[in-house]
């Protein structure tokens, strides 16, 4: 059976971002090579990932066979840097500026857990008052985490490079504070 998972802003090819994130890479291969492990470690060919934003800032021509080395059906979600991506779109299952997205789950309200993916931070999204969730990049960890809200970076600098399976991401959001607006708060 395939699993779920999400992951963005791994900026394959960008010499920069080292610096930039404070990675703990020597040089661009390294980082690469790294991203593309710890990636396949965990994601099996079948699985889905979906790629909330910036899976690499470089030519495409370096982008295409990285894309190539990495297990499971890829679904992007544009972030501020995907010129590479655009020229590797067979590589994709779709692309697109935004999604909502619903996972089958027998724990969830109605058995279905309801995520919207966006490469950018939104402070309230669809459904966010009836406990949805939101994943999003871009912010490489800078932006304080909302302990009170249903969202968080996805981003591999927040999860040790790793891409985050959908037990592990509602392991993080149940850990957090939420209450539905409409519930007396005491």
């Amino acid at each position: 059976m395939s699993k779920v998972f999400f992951t963005s802003d791994h900026h394959f090819g960008h010499r920069n971002i080292i610096k930039f994130s404070n990675r703990p890479f020597a040089s661009v291969e390294e980082m690469d090579a790294a991203l593309i492990q710890r990636w396949n470690e965990k994601v099996g060919p079948e699985d889905e990932v979906y790629h909330i934003g910036d899976i690499g800032k470089t030519s495409h021509t370096h982008l295409a066979p990285i894309l190539e080395q990495l297990n499971g059906k890829i679904y992007l979600i544009k972030g501020n840097h995907e010129g590479a991506a655009m020229h590797c779109p067979n590589r994709f299952e779709w692309i697109r500026e935004y999604f909502e997205l619903t996972v089958k789950d027998a724990e969830a309200h109605k058995g279905e857990q309801f995520i919207v993916l966006f490469h950018y931070a939104i402070k309230e999204w669809n459904a966010s008052h009836h406990g949805t969730w939101h994943l999003y990049g871009h912010h490489h960890g800078s932006l304080p985490d909302d302990p009170t809200s249903r969202s968080f970076d996805i981003g591999v600098d927040c999860h040790d490079f790793y891409p985050l399976s959908y037990e592990e991401v509602k392991s993080i959001i149940q850990k957090k504070h939420w209450k539905p607006p409409y519930e007396k708060r005491g």
